[in-house]
């Protein structure tokens, strides 16, 4: 006499949903971190930024931070019920989420090889490429071995999930670790944002004082001869200390800019030694704003010849067009 098919209950299928569905959390992040720690350790200089990359790591740590221990608990739970009642091995649910991982799985290794082939004919496979394709390949191949070995087992009862476990566990927490060591901790990452509003600060200032001589054919004796109740411009300070930025007038062509900084601008942890990070095109006053750690100054002289002033000193004149006549 044979048993009775065990039958699907609510519980079945909020654990199996809620357990593929942090896995598949897990697995993204996991790859995603250690992409950007490629990317991070093998910089590309032609692209590379190290804010988009510490960003992507905070999403990544964060996620594998929720859904890894999620994703553990409901195993634990799946497995639990399984050993009381071994019948639920044979559950459609349980069978349809194993058989679509797979395809998942089998997708990702497929596409990840065409694009490895594809870009070794395109003479750009570079160490980078490769590290980025083998960590894909590896974790997606890893995922389907593991859950053909699931469905192949007839045993309800194994070591190898614990061992898995504490496996999966342990190197979570050391890919975590390691994001400290390339990226910095949260509190290196926090003077990183400061010094970069510090730099956006000191260009706005800047556009703002060539601006200004610009108008008016003189430069301005004090950043708050820059406030405007009708623009509505408002001198920016420090955002640590709060206190005003530092500007001094040399000659009627010339001025300084300075501002205490928390770290050099080419220091952006592990992968930043040594290479030059290249800043984002700002706007047409864009210059050189690599600065030192500690108070750092700036000297600019305006072009007269690249900056006309109004003779008049009033504003130009904003072109309005002629109605339309029919």
């Amino acid at each position: 006499m044979t048993n009775a098919p065990a039958k699907t209950t609510p519980k079945d299928v909020f654990l199996h949903l809620f357990n593929i569905v942090t896995f598949y959390l897990s697995v993204i992040g996991f790859i995603t971190l250690y992409i950007q720690y490629i990317i991070a350790l093998f910089p590309d200089p032609l692209n590379y930024y190290f804010s988009g990359i510490a960003d992507s790591v905070r999403v990544s740590t964060s996620i594998l931070f929720i859904s890894v221990p999620a994703f553990l608990l409901s195993s634990w739970l799946l497995a639990k019920d399984l050993k009381a009642i071994p019948e639920k091995r044979d559950l459609k649910l349980r069978k349809w989420l194993i058989y679509f991982t797979l395809f998942i799985s089998a997708i990702t290794i497929i596409i990840d090889l065409i694009i490895f082939v594809y870009n070794f004919l395109n003479g750009e496979l570079t160490l980078q490429f490769f590290l980025k394709v083998l960590v894909v390949l590896l974790v997606a191949g890893s995922v389907f071995g593991y859950y053909i070995w699931e469905l192949r087992r007839s045993q309800a009862i194994s070591r190898i999930p614990k061992i898995l476990t504490i496996a999966v566990s342990a190197v979570v927490v050391c890919s975590i670790i390691l994001g400290f060591f390339i990226v910095g901790t949260p509190a290196d990452q926090r003077e990183r944002r400061f010094d970069e509003q510090r730099v956006s600060s000191l260009q706005m200032l800047q556009s703002q004082i060539v601006d200004y001589w610009v108008r008016k054919s003189a430069l301005p004796e004090s950043t708050k001869d820059l406030e405007n109740n009708i623009s509505g411009f408002i001198v920016p300070t420090d955002p640590g200390s709060k206190a005003d930025y530092e500007y001094r007038v040399l000659s009627p062509l010339s001025f300084e800019l300075c501002a205490v900084f928390s770290r050099a601008s080419k220091e952006s942890g592990l992968a930043g030694r040594g290479m030059k990070v290249p800043s984002p095109y700002f706007n047409s006053f864009q210059q050189n704003w690599d600065h030192d750690a500690g108070r750092f100054c700036w000297t600019r002289t305006i072009d007269p010849d690249l900056y006309k002033v109004n003779k008049a000193g009033t504003p130009l004149p904003i072109p309005v067009s002629e109605p339309v006549r029919y």
